[in-house]
């Protein structure tokens, strides 16, 4: 199971995006689901990554993912 969660620093360089990316996503209500372990420790899913990822999938720059 341990190979299952990334660290922030892990899920930033999966998704293509900074840390500091996810910190603001989990300060504003998080996009990108993730887990708290204890009261700091944060760690990312993989298959959740992978989710979240598709749900990004657009087909035009007009397309808000919304149907």
């Amino acid at each position: 199971m341990q190979q299952n969660l990334l660290n922030t620093k892990e899920a930033a360089l999966c998704l293509g995006v900074s840390e500091a990316f996810l910190e603001r996503d989990r300060w504003a209500g998080a996009k990108v689901p993730f887990i708290k372990i204890g009261s700091r420790a944060v760690r990312y899913r993989l298959q959740d990554l992978e989710r979240y990822i598709e749900s990004c999938i657009r087909r035009s720059t007009s397309d808000t993912g919304r149907k």
